[in-house]
């Protein structure tokens, strides 16, 4: 096995490039480069597992050397992590939107609905095995957004660690029912699934908030 080819990198290594990430401010130039680069391999994941797909193809589709891919990512698994990590940032992003009036503990349908064109991907992803990894990563990302949601919304008054693990209750259950959806064909539209999600998260919330919220009932 080449050193351009290396076997996948364990999750425990999320930690160590999130760091990297913090320290790095990069300029125009430099996001510029990889967005290219992180574009380029999601393209050819559409196509092809990420395990077939080699270095040079990657460069090839971006345009860009190889010696400038090395200044910003280890291996091409390297890569792959950051551009989950981009995609976990920008939905995290999005449930820390202080949603004012509105019963949602998270923008599910606007996040299945850029799953769901992306089903290839998701297929690249289980196809490689590294589906788990990406939940893993995910419900991480998504506690932290939707704890900062229910605090929003009336459930300060919790303790930290009820409040964490509702956080992580909710994000997995979110993660499951992106699962179940997809592995269906994605039958049910995401403004359906959103609903669903919510109905279910409200049942056990109502009683903990000052708040009441009719939920939309499917159908």
């Amino acid at each position: 096995m080449s050193n351009n080819e290396r076997s996948p990198l364990p999750i425990g290594l999320a930690k160590q490039r999130k760091n990297d990430k913090q320290r790095r401010k990069p300029d125009l130039r430099i996001r510029r480069t990889r967005s290219l680069l992180s574009n380029a391999l999601i393209a050819l994941m559409q196509d092809k597992s990420i395990d077939k797909i080699t270095v040079q193809e990657v460069l090839d589709s971006a345009t860009v050397g190889r010696s400038t891919f090395y200044l910003h990512y280890r291996d091409k698994e390297d890569l792959f992590l950051c551009v989950l990590e981009d995609g976990l940032e920008m939905w995290s992003t999005a449930l820390l939107r202080k949603q004012e009036k509105s019963y949602r503990v998270a923008p599910v349908a606007e996040f299945f609905m850029h799953v769901g064109d992306a089903k290839k991907l998701y297929r690249a992803l289980v196809d490689s095995g590294r589906i788990h990894a990406f939940f893993e990563l995910a419900q991480g990302y998504f506690a932290r957004g939707i704890a900062r949601r229910l605090k929003d919304m009336g459930l300060k008054n919790l303790v930290q660690s009820e409040l964490d693990a509702r956080s992580h209750a909710f994000a997995g259950n979110l993660l499951s029912l992106l699962k179940w959806w997809l592995d269906r064909g994605t039958r049910e539209s995401p403004k359906a699934m959103d609903e669903l999600f919510h109905r279910m998260a409200w049942n056990g919330l109502q009683s903990k908030s000052k708040l009441r919220w009719t939920i939309p009932v499917l159908g």
